[in-house]
């Protein structure tokens, strides 16, 4: 096809605001698909994203499409998720595409990554097509969020198109406004191949397969390939397009989006954002590759089967090259034995990768508690990075340790300003400024540890505002602060997955408050086990865990007192023994009690 005739367009919006209806629309207008192949969130094929009503991956689909004009277009659309924890997944989408069609709630208006996104697009000089979704609806106000939009854009309100997606009304609309205001790719058709990898998974049969955009160039199914990062050879079994399934193709032209099947069994030879040019008369030049996702969040998985540690291992590199933004190095725990330290762009990444690896590749996974990676300043002027307590250095060569902190912007209607402001300051935050979007909804930015944003923030956020607040965050900086290393000691035994890095004025509390929801998870056993919680040599909490009693004197109803001291004193000199050589098995809650720590 004409490379004039092609739109290369995605959807971006806040989480639940309807992207995946509307692809189901778009599928079903284009006859992409049949109507008994037709089912919701049809592009959401994992069954994690089925039941939570989330995209966690970005999907490519194909599309042909009769303008107004009487023309054929091919339309090749990227659905991306809405959770702040996958913005690294839009980010790629958008190096793709053209144009973005930015869908808002006529009930909800504006939210948090509503505007991540739309800065994100326009960050990458998208055509933006502003679209209100779920007209329909009791609670709908197209009126109020179409103003919204044009205060936001300074856009005409009649370039904002109103649709239901749910009912299929005024969809063809968006379609027609993509042929109109999109441009169609920019690309040499003459020029040695260059497509850009902007996403792959990995198939059991044809290895891994790479999602690709032909920037330049012409790429034939006989075409003997190279990765320019690493100069690995690819001779591909296959080439092709979505149409939503993999449908083969004889070659790729310039400005298609489509997939390479490279027979690559290795997943580290094929990363997103590489660059792919024939072996014969290629590209010298790499295109610009995406920045890397910079994990922000670390936890250690551990099978709980030390014989599963190779399948753990696998399973984690297959889903990496699902999941670019995922990364892990090998472990060893004194309590977990070996096992991986992952690390996750946020608390709700961690969630989908875990389940993703019980379910998908039948594995019992432990997870410690997650942490943050902080910057150790040392004595000797050097600097350390870390991102388990484990790792933190004696004490007494440190200088000064750094924490992450974030910026937070926080939507909500003004009703929850003293809630909302009443969490961020218990959880260390610092006020920055407060903007009111209209009469009734306001932004407050905050700065916040990322410690404290990772562990319960959100959940309390939706709490105390009655799930009407949404949230955006992004780095800022690090920040010398005075945090101790808190060991917590089961049976005398520190158990190194409990370990924490907290503020030293909040350790006696947290301390505390770890300590007694151990004592309700930790399982009795024939002794008196002791859980303290310690910082350096200082125990600054303790509880006990009861033994579980055996009545030695049942069989005593009578007779001289010495008989019952003496079977009491054998019992205590039993348990004595017994404590000195039994173990204490720690369960996977007590790992996650760190996340509830600040729960009322």
């Amino acid at each position: 096809m004409e490379i004039t005739h092609i739109r290369n367009f995605c959807i971006i919006a806040h989480i639940d605001h309807g992207k995946s209806t509307l692809a189901d629309r778009l599928l079903q207008i284009t006859h992409t698909i049949d109507e008994r192949q037709m089912k919701d969130q049809l592009l959401d094929d994992m069954d994690l994203e089925r039941e939570r009503g989330v995209t966690i991956k970005a999907s490519a689909v194909r599309m042909d499409w009769t303008a107004a004009d009487g023309d054929n277009y091919e339309m090749n659309l990227i659905d991306t998720p809405g959770h702040v924890d996958f913005t690294y997944e839009v980010s790629r989408a958008l190096q793709s595409c053209e144009g973005a069609v930015l869908v808002v709630d006529a009930s909800q208006g504006i939210e948090a990554q509503t505007l991540a996104n739309l800065y994100l697009a326009m960050e990458a000089d998208l055509e933006i097509i502003p679209v209100v979704n779920k007209i329909d609806l009791p609670a709908a106000r197209p009126e109020e969020i179409t103003q919204e939009i044009v205060d936001l854009l300074g856009v005409e309100p009649e370039t904002i198109i109103p649709v239901s997606a749910k009912t299929g009304h005024n969809v063809e609309a968006i379609l027609q406004a993509v042929v109109d205001r999109v441009p169609p790719p920019r690309g040499n058709p003459d020029a040695p191949l260059r497509a850009m990898v902007f996403d792959s998974h990995y198939d059991s049969y044809r290895g891994v397969i790479s999602y690709v955009r032909i920037v330049h160039g012409k790429l034939g199914h006989r075409d003997k390939l190279v990765l320019m990062s690493n100069g690995v050879k690819v001779e591909p079994i296959e080439i092709g397009v979505f149409t939503p399934t993999m449908t083969k193709r004889e070659a790729l032209t310039v400005g298609s989006v489509g997939y390479i099947a490279t027979g690559l069994k290795t997943v580290r030879d094929c990363r997103v954002g590489d660059t792919v040019t024939t072996i014969i008369n290629g590209a010298e030049e790499p295109l610009a590759g995406y920045k890397p996702a910079k994990p922000m969040v670390f936890a250690g998985f551990y099978p709980v089967d030390n014989d599963d540690y190779d399948d753990l291992r696998d399973a984690i590199e297959k889903l990496q090259l699902n999941d670019a933004s995922l990364t892990f190095v090998p472990e060893t725990s004194q309590a977990l034995n070996l096992g991986f330290r992952v690390g996750f762009l946020g608390l709700f990444h961690m969630t989908i990768v875990q389940e993703r690896l019980e379910r998908e590749y039948d594995l019992d996974i432990l997870a410690t508690a997650p942490s943050v990676e902080y910057q150790i300043i040392l004595s000797s002027g050097e600097t350390e990075l870390i991102d388990s307590p484990a790792e933190l250095p004696d004490e007494s060569t440190i200088r000064e340790i750094r924490e992450p902190w974030m910026t937070i912007q926080v939507f909500t209607p003004e009703t929850y300003i003293g809630p909302v402001m009443e969490l961020v300051t218990g959880k260390r935050g610092e006020y920055v400024n407060m903007e009111y979007l209209d009469m009734s909804r306001v932004m407050i930015t905050y700065d916040l540890p990322l410690s404290e944003l990772i562990v319960d923030f959100y959940d309390r956020l939706k709490s105390v505002t009655q799930g009407y607040a949404s949230l955006d965050y992004h780095f800022k900086e690090y920040r010398p602060e005075d945090l101790v290393k808190m060991d917590i000691l089961v049976n005398g035994d520190p158990v190194d997955a409990l370990a924490m890095i907290v503020h030293r004025d909040q350790a006696f509390h947290k301390g505390q408050k770890l300590v007694s929801k151990l004592k309700e998870l930790i399982p009795r056993q024939q002794f008196v086990v002791p859980i303290q919680a310690s910082i350096g040599k200082r125990v600054i909490s303790r509880a006990n865990v009861k033994a579980v009693r055996k009545d030695v004197l049942a069989k005593c109803y009578g007779g001289d007192v010495t008989r019952k001291r003496k079977l009491l004193e054998k019992q205590k000199k039993g348990k004595k023994r017994l404590k000195m050589i039994g173990s204490v098995e720690v369960p996977q809650e007590a790992f996650m009690a760190v996340l509830s720590l600040d729960e009322d």
